[in-house]
């Protein structure tokens, strides 16, 4: 097999005042015939916890947003290897004051929804103002929390006014927080029920089979056919793609290997990837490439035995990331020792430089330095698995490690994913692990989305010198390099406080059979499989 190693770009470059964009008007369709079938071990469920799994006003996690990168369209977009946002239904946008309180853009000419209707300013205002409307629990509405107000003078210019100027802004527009829905379509207030889906991206989504199994529906398969209608910078390579969900990795490897399957990305288990990574097969190419996800134990700190500082602190004194990197995930994944993985601008290591080594003398110090002589009883919740993931064997690791301790008493629980997201931000929860793949690559949406008054998660962990301080500070920096040493000392906070234990960095893999072409562009830095860069024998 082929081995491609792909650096992609991990910094954000500098915000300028200005963006500009050509006039493309979607590119070539290249690679027509059968489709690229992609098959991932994501899963995506309709049930009463998530009766509208393809809205963007109420998902936000790796497996919808896939879709939502392929189907929608937002203002900006990230072009092929680049972290710095370029128009996409914008022609160009700028900040319009000197106070960075204003950001304005000017729409394409002629965009239109997949369904035809026309898009104008006035679809991107409702976008804004329906995702802060509905405000859906675990949604992406944090993201844009900091505008104030959205005005469309006219069909072709809207106009953001925030709360406080933000650097990251521009980032922000090009995530599915921004996505542009049509306001003929949907409720300004409710979310859209179902799989379905209307917007102005690439490709339109079609023949979708959702079997309902125990009361819920599950996504199996659907079609992302090019959409005529689409007016951007997005080359496409292909005319139309099959996205297949497998709830086995290894079978998902055998669709691959039989040719049933062009392509497959998210998840594949450590195992596989080590055969894949060693393999002579001539017909299979893995390629391998830097990434930005990191996963995490997230700590109620309001919870009973988790209020004291202390018992946090022996957790992060006692957890090996060495063995778990080594003995769970087989060195497929990196140890992380802060919230902002390396690559990342400003990380620091900060937990390492805390804790240092695993010591459990160390940690009974420090308990009993607090008065805790007993077995501190825990509960460890995490996602069940799908595919190849490996949740469960994580948190038997660290039950294991913590048991070993003498210090603590940990019991592991599993719960579907949009039960186990709900039920986390309701704080039902004591500990929970999550892994997260970056909105952007910039040390802000690392600890924003957590530490910020408005995180996702309702963490009730405060930081008023993160919340107040620190991120105010960072998003008044357009040069983001000038901000790193505010964020080391946001990490510095999180390591003494412990509101959460960063566990390790991932990798990116993603395999193709050999004649399939673009793959070393397909997964971007957020992990999302952009399809219209696959292509039959179609480079570009």
């Amino acid at each position: 097999m082929n081995r491609k190693l792909l650096v992609l770009p991990a910094l954000l470059g500098v915000l300028t005042p200005v963006i500009s964009g050509c006039g493309s008007s979607g590119g070539g369709s290249g690679g027509g015939g059968n489709p690229i079938v992609v098959g991932t071990t994501d899963s995506i469920e309709l049930n009463k916890d998530n009766p509208a799994p393809f809205d963007p006003a109420t998902s936000y996690d790796s497996a919808t947003w896939n879709v939502f990168y392929n189907t929608f369209q937002m203002l900006l977009t990230f072009p092929r290897g680049s972290t710095t946002p370029t128009p996409d239904a914008a022609k160009e946008c700028h900040y319009a004051d000197q106070t960075g309180l204003t950001y304005q853009c000017t729409m394409r000419d002629g965009l239109k929804f997949s369904n035809g209707h026309e898009l104008t300013s006035q679809d991107v205002k409702f976008s804004i103002d329906r995702m802060q409307k509905i405000n859906f629990s675990a949604g992406p509405a944090s993201l844009i929390s900091g505008v104030k107000s959205v005005s469309a003078p006219d069909d072709q210019t809207v106009v953001f006014h925030l709360k406080a100027p933000d650097a990251t802004f521009p980032y922000k527009l090009a995530t599915p927080a921004a996505a542009i829905v049509d306001h003929q379509v949907y409720s300004a207030t409710e979310p859209y029920d179902g799989f379905k889906l209307v917007g102005s991206g690439p490709y339109t989504l079609s023949d979708v089979t959702a079997p309902e199994t125990g009361g819920s529906q599950a996504f199996r398969s659907g079609v992302f056919t090019k959409n005529p209608h689409y007016q951007g910078v997005l080359k496409l390579n292909n005319s139309k793609v099959e996205l297949r969900m497998f709830a086995d990795s290894t079978k998902m490897e055998a669709a691959l290997k039989s040719g049933a399957v062009d392509v497959m990305s998210r998840t594949l288990a450590p195992n596989q990837i080590s055969e894949l990574l060693s393999s002579t097969d001539q017909n299979i190419k893995l390629t391998e490439a830097p990434g930005g996800e990191a996963r995490y134990l997230f700590f109620n700190t309001s919870a009973p035995g988790l209020r004291d500082k202390a018992v946090r602190q022996a957790i992060a004194q006692v957890i090996d990331r060495q063995a778990i990197t080594r003995d769970v995930y087989q060195r497929t994944a990196d140890p992380l020792y802060s919230v902002v993985p390396q690559g990342i601008l400003s990380h620091t290591n900060s937990f390492f430089d805390r804790y240092g080594n695993p010591s459990t003398a160390a940690a009974k110090q420090t308990l009993r330095g607090a008065g805790i002589t007993g077995k501190v009883p825990l509960t460890i919740n995490f996602r069940r698995d799908n595919g190849g993931t490996m949740n469960q064997p994580e948190a038997e690791e660290i039950k294991r490690q913590l048991d070993a301790s003498g210090l603590f008493d940990v019991t592991v629980q599993s719960e579907q994913w949009n039960a186990f997201l709900k039920a986390a931000s309701q704080r039902q929860y004591q500990i929970f692990a999550i892994s997260w793949l970056p909105d952007f690559p910039d040390p802000d949406n690392y600890i924003a989305p957590f530490f910020d008054k408005d995180n996702f998660l309702n963490l009730p962990y405060q930081s008023k010198q993160i919340q107040d301080v620190i991120l105010p500070q960072t998003r008044r920096q357009a040069e983001r390099s000038t901000a790193s040493a505010a964020f080391g000392t946001a990490q510095q906070i999180i390591a003494q406080d412990v509101p959460m234990l960063p566990l390790w960095q991932g990798k990116q893999y993603i395999a193709a059979r050999s004649d399939i072409t673009g793959v070393e562009w397909a997964l971007n830095s957020t992990t999302t499989t952009q399809f219209w860069e696959l292509g039959r024998g179609v480079t570009g």
